[in-house]
């Protein structure tokens, strides 16, 4: 089982929205796609809507249990939603879910909680570490606005500090709202002249990407 991990420069940047379509060009290919969100906070009456966005987009794979094992109501770091509700899970256990995959997909795609060093578990365990324990290679997602450039060199650079068995392979730049500052017009091309891997695709607000990746064929 092949497995692309999908992170982002922070929160509220369609890490979600993008990583559904790459599940949708994954299935439209012919892959037979796996999707998982380890753990997600802020989920009323139980549901993710993330969750679902993804199983949706992958063609709706075994179970929205499956993909999303750990859910919990306050919108919090995940270990501290868990806490508020008298619960807990380990590094281990997020780990483990993604294994669970492995009978059933040929690529599994894994979205992380938050940005690359947003906490995942109690203590020093962030997305970075459960892409790095995955060995999984990285597609980051940043928002086309106003300070991306920083955002993204940082990601990028912490993921080079932090990780040895993942890598990131490259950026999708993301309209992550309706309203456009001045930067948008120039934001993919600056980026392309600082960041040491490529721009693997763009979007519009609500649009698609902007190209058909092999996201597969990254993984070669």
């Amino acid at each position: 089982m092949k497995t692309l991990f999908v992170t982002g420069v922070g929160t509220e940047i369609g890490k979600t929205y993008v990583a559904a379509l790459i599940a949708r060009q994954l299935r439209e290919s012919g892959v037979r796609v796996g999707v998982y969100k380890p753990v997600a906070s802020g989920c009323e009456n139980g549901r993710s809507e993330d969750a679902e966005m993804l199983w949706e987009a992958a063609g709706r794979p075994q179970t929205p249990e499956l993909v999303c094992p750990l859910r919990y109501r306050a919108a919090v770091a995940p270990h501290v939603a868990a806490k508020a509700e008298g619960k807990s899970f380990s590094p281990d256990e997020l780990i483990a879910g993604a294994n669970a995959w492995a009978p059933h997909c040929d690529l599994l795609l894994v979205e992380g909680a938050g940005g690359l060093m947003s906490p995942l578990a109690e203590g020093d365990f962030y997305n970075a570490d459960l892409a790095d324990a995955l060995g999984a290679p990285m597609v980051v997602v940043a928002a086309n606005r106003l300070g991306v450039i920083h955002d993204t060199m940082a990601t990028l650079l912490a993921a080079e500090s932090r990780c040895q068995a993942s890598r990131p392979l490259g950026v999708v730049l993301n309209s992550a709202g309706p309203e456009h500052d001045a930067s948008v017009a120039s934001n993919a091309e600056e980026l392309m002249q600082r960041m040491p891997v490529p721009l693997l695709a763009t979007t519009a607000w609500r649009g698609g990407l902007d190209r058909v990746v092999d996201w597969a064929g990254l993984l070669a």
